[in-house]
């Protein structure tokens, strides 16, 4: 009987008193690719920091063992949390590699791609530099990325994020490892360079034979690679099997609640369904089932088609709020020695659409296609070239910046990465109240704080928070408190740009909902910027697709999705991975 090639038994991995990983066995076999998925702060990512032994103090391994098997050793058998430092380096890359969750963060700002890469050869396999050279555009060339010659001389931040995760993965098998381990490794990805990073991952597993760890939240990626999943949960493995099994008899509610709250590509919802829905926590802290067949419950939050039509047809008798023209935003990609502009990036250019009262407008696209350049632009964040924006009948290219400023009191925006856009020296209470100073609303200091507890019970949060800071939230908390943010000065219009995009689906789920909710209490107008055509299809009226500085194509969002008309669309389409389950 084949032997695994490493078995974790009884691991335990704590942070002080805090266990972040308790008690957790599995198995994986030689040329497997596992699974493991759930939620952050679930302790899948201390997992795979534990195999390579990179945990950060104060995280320690404080029980059970990960056995691995050795090939041609005279000890067969060694247990990586007993090894040495010295001999733990000599491993890692030989024996085990990871690619990291967050490519930028992993690249050596100051080092070139290529050498990057070359650095582990010349280390473990004490190749000359020439050779190392050589074998680096070999792997490049392997993982498919354009011109390899050329971007080995790049620096990290002259690539893309797909590029980036691509230099990751050449760096990762560069040494031909046995076991790889791949953490989130298209989280904050486009769903189309999602896809061809994860063929990349099973072309190269089937090559090298070497087994996989495939770490990631969403289940519907899980569908698209793996052959077995573990499901963890506050530390602890609650489910195990072939991802057939998972996917048509999940035994375990929490589950059940992962496979359902990625949004159905086949109907509309009213609202997605959540982890809370199949389970909650009693007092104690045990984990107790709500009795519910995932299909059935998904099927009774369907919106009837009539209802869709409905509200489609009223819509359209609305006045539009917002009327583009012709909109080109164009910045200078190269200039001569004096100054002159030789050639420009036409990030926006020549886009028309109109979004009407109490509209919700999809757009979507992928990363470079110009959807955030247009968003700004219609704050002027970023400062149009031509055209024109007409709001409320009124064209604010042409306003003055006083009247721009007041005009921002009805127009805000949700960006998409809240840590980075929450001041981390202030309270949140504080940065909620900060525009409301601004414009001076809600009477004196009393009357805002108020206002800010009444938003924070609005996003789910408690009055309590008033006091804290950014780093003391979760991500889905951060992003519930920029929302709270966005409707302190109660604007008719909201920009949402890629609010949702890293975060995990369970959340996803949540903040999604809570829009809807905010969208139908508030009846404030908004743009939904994503490149995941599945979200936007959820929570859009209507949808734009955007491709190179362009508009491909528009219409109600669910005709968009079911009858698309240009090869770009269905490739967004084919791109989404499927949830085979609801």
């Amino acid at each position: 009987m084949q032997q695994p090639l490493l078995s974790i038994r009884n691991l335990t991995v704590s942070f002080g008193s805090t266990k972040a990983v308790n008690d957790i066995s599995l198995d994986i076999m030689p040329g497997e690719i596992v699974g493991i998925v759930g939620e952050s702060g679930s302790g899948k990512s201390v997992t795979a920091l534990s195999l390579m032994r990179l945990l950060q103090h104060p995280g320690k391994i404080t029980g059970g063992s990960l056995l691995y098997q050795l090939r041609g050793s005279k000890v067969p058998v060694r247990d990586i949390v007993q090894l040495s430092e010295p001999e733990m380096r000599s491993w890692r890359g030989n024996e085990i590699a990871m690619i990291f969750q967050e490519p930028m963060t992993s690249l050596n700002p100051l080092h070139k791609c290529g050498y990057q890469v070359m650095e582990a050869l010349l280390l473990h396999k004490k190749l000359s530099r020439e050779a190392a050279r050589l074998q680096t555009l070999a792997l490049f060339k392997q993982v498919r990325l354009p011109d390899p010659e050329l971007l080995m001389e790049r620096y990290p931040h002259q690539l893309s994020g797909g590029q980036k995760q691509r230099v990751m993965i050449a760096m990762a098998i560069s040494c031909q490892p046995r076991l790889l381990i791949a953490d989130e490794p298209t989280t904050a990805l486009d769903v189309t360079v999602q896809k061809t990073i994860l063929e990349l991952l099973k072309e190269l597993q089937r090559q090298t034979g070497m087994s996989v760890i495939f770490i990631t939240h969403d289940l519907g990626v899980i569908a698209e690679i793996a052959d077995r999943v573990a499901v963890m949960y506050k530390g602890r493995i609650v489910e195990e099997g072939s991802v057939q099994e998972l996917f048509t008899h999940p035994k375990h509610p929490y589950t059940k609640g992962l496979l359902a709250c990625r949004p159905p590509l086949d109907k509309r919802l009213f609202r997605l369904p959540v982890t809370r829905d199949f389970m909650e926590i009693d007092p104690q802290g045990n984990i107790v089932e709500k009795a519910r067949e995932v299909k059935a419950f998904v099927h009774s939050l369907e919106i009837p088609q009539n209802t869709i039509i409905n509200r489609a047809q009223e819509l359209s008798q609305r006045p539009a709020l917002l009327e583009v023209k012709d909109l080109h935003t164009w910045f200078p990609a190269r200039k001569n020695i004096f100054g002159k502009v030789l050639s420009w990036t036409k990030a926006v250019n020549g886009v028309s659409f109109d979004v009407r009262e109490g509209e919700t407008m999809g757009l979507v696209g992928e990363s470079g296609c110009g959807k955030t350049t247009l968003g700004r632009t219609l704050l002027r964040l970023a400062e149009p070239t031509s055209g024109s924006i007409l709001y409320k009948g009124k064209d604010i290219t042409a306003l003055p910046a006083a009247e721009l400023r007041d005009l921002r009191k009805d127009i805000q925006i949700i960006f998409q990465d809240p840590y980075s856009s929450l001041n981390p020296r202030l309270p949140i209470g504080q940065a909620i109240q900060e525009p409301m100073k601004v414009h001076g609303l809600y009477g004196n200091e009393a009357g805002r704080r108020e206002k800010v507890k009444e938003l924070l019970e609005k996003v789910n949060l408690l009055p309590e928070h008033y006091n804290r800071y950014p780093h003391e939230f979760s991500g889905g908390q951060r992003q519930r408190i920029v929302i709270a943010r966005a409707l302190a000065l109660t604007p008719s219009f909201i920009i949402c740009d890629e609010s949702v995009a890293a975060l995990d689906v369970s959340i996803q789920a949540q903040v999604l909902n809570l829009l809807m909710q905010l969208r139908e209490e508030f009846g404030f107008t908004s743009i939904f910027i994503s490149h995941d055509l599945s979200v936007v299809r959820f929570i859009s009226d209507r949808m734009m697709v955007m491709n190179r500085g362009q508009i491909e194509e528009a219409g109600l969002a669910v005709e968009v999705y079911e009858n698309p008309k240009s090869a770009y669309t269905k490739q967004l389409i084919n791109s989404i991975p499927k949830n085979i389950y609801v």
